[in-house]
């Protein structure tokens, strides 16, 4: 994990609960989450966590690349997979790079997010009180020969980022955790 993420951790214990908590509690940590898998110039990706497949499993078929989607791709990748309770064991990826070299990880989310804290970029004054703070996402890439984990979870604000628009009340900011290339 990057000291950057480590940096940029905040959470609330919600002890049974399958959202993340309130405001009230901090830091914020979580007990679910929500996952979703994304393969990027790859052959075959094939995607494994909590029992359940994701990614581009076609063998012959490259994957579109993650440019092919234009800047806002990342904006654009959701954790699809709902209600995980932490931590199911490592997602277990194979698949075979752009010039198809066939490669193969282990990815242990639960060494990644072992302390259970929502990562966030949002002072704890900025927060809206009594907010309920739902489950993040954990989003995990497969990009050609690297693997990135990000996180990403609704943060409600006091007040708009925008004050000519109250539609933007809230911080959902994507932020790497983990990367590794093979």
């Amino acid at each position: 994990m990057s000291s950057s993420a480590a940096s940029s951790s905040a959470a609330s214990a919600a002890a049974g609960s399958s959202a993340a908590g309130s405001s009230s509690e901090w830091p914020l940590r979580f007990q679910r989450h929500r996952f979703g898998a994304y393969c990027f110039d790859t052959w075959g990706c094939q995607i494994l966590y909590n029992g359940f497949p994701h990614g581009r499993p076609e063998p012959e078929a490259l994957s579109p690349s993650a440019a092919s989607y234009g800047a806002d791709l990342r904006e654009r990748m959701k954790g699809g997979h709902l209600d995980i309770r932490n931590f199911p064991g490592p997602a277990e990826v194979r698949w075979r790079a752009k010039d198809k070299t066939e490669l193969q990880a282990r990815i242990d989310i639960a060494e990644i997010f072992g302390d259970q804290l929502v990562r966030h970029e949002v002072p704890r004054e900025d927060i809206a009180d009594g907010a309920s703070i739902g489950e993040p996402e954990i989003i995990l890439e497969v990009d050609d020969r690297t693997i990135n984990v990000y996180s990403r979870c609704f943060i409600p604000l006091r007040r708009p980022q925008d004050p000519a628009n109250p539609h933007s009340d809230y911080r959902a900011d994507l932020i790497k955790v983990f990367s590794r290339s093979y």
